[in-house]
């Protein structure tokens, strides 16, 4: 017969056991997740705040004049565009990154396109297509507007986001989608170019650089929009300043949904992440269709959309670079990339 003294070590035993798996769990986690991040520490190496701040402030200029579809600004930020575009390492989609189009109000509008294939030794059929749009109101009434969170962060973050796809690229991983990356022009003018370049696809206009095939609308797997993404100064309830919201989640599927989730953990993001817009169901909705993912959900083309939401300063003269938070940026971008990196 076991004594008092006898179950209590017992159970003092099973607890310590019990600890001790505990622990040990914990510390494989913690080895998983360690590995999981040193496999893309060199794409991470390629962002960081400073270089950030520099390149936003280049499209925030006054030499760009707040980015007008079809003023001497826009053009700036567009052949600024190009260069950066060629020092990633994009490859071009027929003769030149810029792809022409006409607004409806007849003004001329480029969109910079470039793609970084899945692999070159297996041409791939399926294409993701990642974007934000670069233009914005430009002088109105002599006033200067420039857009540093609308939308020159988002432009931004794809940039850079390219370069860390290109640099893990450059260390051997190969993906099942081909990635073509998209500065869009005219989103302030009825989002012609988004629409532009849908019509692009509808009618053959894009040839693949490595198969020479046409790009055809079934091969357009997923949209990914990133509008909107530098301030903090619309959190979420909690007030935490570093969140994300991602809406279209509901698009991809059922396996894929967990995914941001997984990755804000996996990788040490650690983010507030919301998948509606501040919890209304109407503004989801009504926000899901505000951007240039639009012209792809229309279509039918899984399309999520990322954003730090609209701000008091959306759209006014004092949405300037020194409103932006730099190191939030880097880790929404890091976010946003591993995410990407497993949907491809």
């Amino acid at each position: 017969m076991q004594t008092k003294s006898s179950k209590k070590s017992i159970k003092l035993l099973i607890a310590a056991v019990a600890a001790l798996i505990l622990s040990g769990a914990a510390d494989m986690d913690a080895y998983a997740q360690s590995y999981m991040i040193q496999q893309h520490q060199p794409a991470r190496n390629t962002v960081y705040a400073s270089k950030l701040k520099q390149q936003l402030g280049f499209l925030c200029d006054p030499l760009c004049e707040g980015r007008g579809t079809g003023t001497r600004g826009g053009s700036e930020a567009a052949f600024w565009l190009i260069r950066e575009f060629e020092k990633v390492g994009l490859m071009k989609i027929g003769e030149s990154y810029g792809k022409k189009f006409h607004t409806n109000q007849g003004t001329l509008g480029r969109n910079i396109v470039g793609m970084i294939p899945g692999s070159k030794h297996v041409p791939r059929d399926k294409y993701v297509i990642v974007g934000a749009h670069y233009d914005h109101i430009g002088m109105l009434d002599g006033k200067f507007y420039p857009g540093a969170d609308a939308n020159a962060s988002g432009t931004i973050a794809l940039l850079n986001i390219a370069k860390m796809v290109a640099t893990t690229k450059m260390f051997g991983k190969t993906y099942d989608h081909n990635i073509i990356f998209v500065a869009f022009d005219g989103k302030e003018v009825d989002m012609a170019g988004s629409k532009g370049l849908w019509k692009m696809i509808e009618n053959g206009e894009l040839t693949d650089p490595l198969s020479g095939k046409t790009i055809t609308k079934d091969k357009v797997k997923l949209m990914v929009n990133i509008d909107q993404i530098g301030s903090t100064l619309s959190p979420l309830k909690s007030g935490r300043k570093d969140f994300i919201i991602m809406l279209g989640n509901n698009s991809l599927k059922p396996s894929q949904r967990d995914l941001l989730h997984y990755c804000n953990k996996a990788y040490a993001i650690d983010m507030e992440i919301d998948l509606t817009y501040y919890g209304s169901k109407n503004f989801t909705q009504m926000f899901y269709r505000l951007s240039d993912q639009r012209v792809f959900v229309d279509n039918g083309i899984p399309s999520v959309f990322f954003t730090s939401g609209i701000t008091l300063n959306t759209n006014k003269t004092r949405d300037t670079a020194e409103t932006l938070d730099y190191d939030i940026l880097r880790k929404r971008i890091y976010l946003i990339y591993h995410w990407l990196d497993k949907m491809l």
